[in-house]
């Protein structure tokens, strides 16, 4: 599936986009840890979203070891060709924004590997961190989904790969 990005604060994207992998990961979940009480009721609840698709997906991640976890969603933000990349890659945007939450969930219950309880953002991703909590709410899941949009590999698009068959 085709993502549709909007134009809701492009800079955001563009910083989220500098940021390294795991920044990038750090940041989804302090994103969820301090701005989810007013961002993560619109993901489960929104209409466009496919629940049962989204935790179809997170099922697969959670039966795997937290070192494997992690790779799938260094994967996805990296856009790697998989197998769970290419099943990402197809659901629209805002059930890849429920899927991020559902990962959020299950670091929480610790299903999923959760964050090094130390770890740091850089001075890069606390900005946009920031700039995403001075937002309005509804600029806040249109940023996040944007964010999201653009991860996983997609399967219309994405050249066939002789090494792992996909």
């Amino acid at each position: 599936m085709t993502s549709v990005i909007s134009n809701v604060h492009p800079e955001m994207t563009a910083a989220f986009a500098e940021l390294e992998t795991d920044q990038k990961l750090a940041l989804l979940w302090f994103i969820y840890t301090e701005v989810g009480k007013s961002i993560t009721p619109a993901a489960p609840g929104a209409s466009t979203a496919s629940p049962t698709i989204a935790e179809g997906l997170f099922g697969q991640v959670a039966q795997m070891s937290h070192e494997e976890q992690l790779q799938i969603q260094r994967d996805l933000v990296e856009r790697n060709n998989s197998l769970i990349g290419r099943e990402y890659g197809a659901l629209s945007d805002t059930t890849k924004l429920l899927f991020w939450y559902l990962l959020a969930q299950g670091m929480d219950e610790t299903k999923i590997i959760p964050m090094p309880a130390d770890y740091q953002l850089s001075e890069a991703a606390t900005q946009c961190m920031t700039k995403l909590q001075a937002l309005e709410h509804a600029q806040q899941i249109s940023v996040l989904r944007n964010l999201v949009a653009d991860m996983g590999a997609d399967p219309e698009t994405n050249p066939h790969d002789e090494e792992t068959g996909l």
